[in-house]
């Protein structure tokens, strides 16, 4: 904490400058006064009882931020009257800093500032940087009208308090935690104590990895909430479920008011909000926030999707941001979802798109071994072929590459188990989808895909090839048809995304929502960086003519793909439903005319007629 950069703010006539020194003595660091970067005809202007506006400033905040950059390994304390929360962000630029707020009323500072003959600015400029200044809702907060050396004891007893408090040291937890210690947060963190399995984890996590010189750990839950600077902010990495509801039981009663819980875990979005309701009876904030990118992911940047009241995203979004991958320009991987539960929500979709891009690289690898008789090492040479282009994705890179890993001279991959895991994500996606009446079709073949890879072997059903021939296709052709199967699973993934947010009034934005996974997340691909841009002028991607005329040329594609797939008597749920759906939503032919039908037939159910376009039901007596 002591190597960080401070920055001492207020008003003028506050005591920054005063402060700023003997903190920086009390921590051995040096100090720089802000008002020393103004340029000439800033301090000539303010002379002259001239306010200083936003394009006076720039040049003087990007002096700052430079030097600050400079120091941010060796440390340094600023006084700096960084007055707007947007000041405050491009001093932030690339370097950690620690802001202390020195509060105090108008007429408080005036008083101060009167009987100051020396300083450059007059007291009548004073009501301009009041009317500017945006307090800071995460900055060391004292009263001015303590002495020098109790504002610099107050100070110092929150320096000693950690930032930032982390819950549950599994993979992911551990990985988060490092990543934020990089970020220069200082952190408390927190493992359960189980005897002879999990003890002192936190202290041997500590102990193992550097950059936690500034972290304490604790198995006691008290001593580790108490660590902790107010409002607290404790990021939950542990089980989702009611491990959740019961470790919330345990840590609430050390809580105050104003701290907020932060579930980084897989939960469901509706326990989440639940979660949201049952807290803020109390006082206590609870954001739920999705991470995308498994152990790397989480340790060099994640995807962060955080939802939940306002006042708490407000607080937490500077640690997120932080620590959150950086899109292609620059800017992190991380947004305000919305309210409630839509973090969690979006994440589950996440997955869900996740199942069917897997399993998708999956038939395509069946295609390749057991048609064109390709070994790993020739597919993985097509895949990474495939990455330099239009299909780069980071599950078509970490394919190709795990296809040529050896045990001496056999494939790994000819070694696994033909069974494939979940952890629930998909099936909340699939049920999701199902009470909302969206067709998440390759979705839900995907979760039943491994359902059936789980109980393959129980069966000794020996069923007949056939032996029929059909055109092999070529890796062009095979390509085409992957990237409009891809397609049409991002258009399912997307429309269930939009009807939620309809439905629960949560006014997602859902460019920005595949902005925020176009890096860091398992599902990063050029696609999804195309499909940010289509978003920003359309509702639906199948309204975007980019997506609208490669599934038309390349359907043909999709087609003999499935056709040779099939008579070679492979299983290709994923790409036979991206082919259904295509054809379902054609109007050249007509099936649930019969179905409705049907049930006017059996139940009275009604029906609507072509010809009729104002929706009136009609029934038929059928015999």
């Amino acid at each position: 904490m002591r190597n960080n950069i401070f920055i001492v703010m207020g008003v003028s006539g506050s005591g920054k400058s005063t402060i700023g020194a003997k903190l920086a003595a009390a921590l051995s660091l040096d100090f720089l006064d802000g008002d020393d970067f103004h340029p000439p005809e800033n301090i000539a202007k303010m002379a002259a009882g001239i306010p200083l506006d936003d394009a006076d400033r720039m040049g003087w905040l990007k002096k700052l931020n430079s030097k600050a950059i400079e120091l941010k390994n060796t440390g340094a304390v600023f006084a700096c009257s960084s007055l707007k929360e947007s000041y405050r962000q491009m001093l932030c630029n690339d370097v950690n800093v620690n802001f202390v707020y020195l509060k105090g009323t108008y007429q408080e500072v005036f008083d101060r500032l009167s009987l100051r003959k020396d300083h450059f600015m007059p007291p009548a400029l004073l009501k301009s940087q009041f009317d500017a200044l945006e307090e800071p809702k995460n900055a060391i907060t004292v009263s001015l009208l303590e002495s020098p050396e109790n504002i610099i004891i107050q100070i110092m007893q929150k320096i000693n308090k950690k930032s930032f408090g982390l819950v549950g040291l599994g993979v992911m937890g551990k990985s988060l935690a490092r990543n934020l210690a990089r970020n220069n947060f200082s952190l408390s963190l927190y493992n359960r104590y189980v005897q002879g399995s999990e003890e002192k984890i936190a202290e041997k996590t500590i102990a193992e990895y550097p950059e936690f010189v500034n972290a304490s750990g604790f198995e006691d839950l008290e001593a580790f909430v108490n660590d902790l600077e107010t409002p607290r902010k404790i990021f939950l990495m542990i089980k989702a479920g009611k491990e959740t509801d019961e470790f919330i039981d345990k840590i609430v009663p050390f809580m105050d008011k104003g701290d907020v819980l932060i579930d980084g875990g897989n939960s469901h979005f509706a326990d989440t909000k639940r979660r949201i309701d049952y807290l803020q009876a109390k006082g206590i904030f609870f954001v739920g926030t999705g991470v995308s990118g498994g152990e790397k992911g989480a340790l060099e940047g994640p995807s962060i999707m955080p939802s939940g009241p306002k006042e708490a995203l407000d607080l937490v979004t500077p640690f997120l941001m932080k620590i959150a991958a950086k899109d292609k320009d620059h800017n992190p991987c991380c947004a305000l979802i919305g309210p409630d539960g839509s973090g969690h929500f979006i994440k589950m979709v996440h997955n869900g798109v996740e199942y069917a891009e897997m399993q998708l690289l999956a038939e395509v690898y069946a295609y390749f071994r057991y048609v064109l008789k390709q070994n790993p090492e020739e597919i993985s040479e097509v895949f990474h072929t495939w990455n330099q282009g239009k299909l780069k994705s980071y599950l078509l890179e970490i394919t190709a590459k795990l296809l040529t890993k050896k045990e001496g001279d056999t494939y790994i991959i000819d070694q696994i188990l033909d069974k494939a895991g979940n952890k629930g994500t998909g099936n909340w996606t699939t049920v999701t989808a199902t009470e909302m009446g969206i067709p998440a079709t390759m979705i839900t073949a995907a979760l039943f895909a491994r359902y059936i890879s789980t109980i393959k072997h129980n069966y000794l059903l020996e069923l007949p090839s056939d032996s029929s021939e059909y055109k092999k296709l070529s890796i062009s052709e095979i390509a085409n048809a992957y990237e409009v199967a891809r397609m049409v699973n991002h258009q399912q993934g997307f429309e269930l995304i939009r009807t939620a947010s309809e439905t629960y009034n949560w006014e997602l934005n859902l460019s920005e929502i595949a902005r925020i996974w176009t890096n860091g997340c398992i599902i990063r691909s050029g696609l999804m960086e195309e499909i940010s841009t289509i978003f920003e002028i359309k509702k639906d991607l199948f309204a975007a003519e980019s997506f609208v005329d490669i599934i038309k040329s390349q359907k043909v594609d999709l087609k003999a793909f499935c056709m040779g797939s099939l008579s070679a008597d492979l299983p290709i749920p994923t790409f036979t439903n991206a082919l259904d759906f295509l054809n379902g939503i054609r109007n050249h032919t007509q099936t649930a005319n019969i179905i409705q039908a049907q049930r006017d037939f059996f139940g009275a159910h009604t029906y609507q007629r072509r010809n009729d376009p104002s929706g009136k039901s009609y029934h038929t007596i059928w015999e």
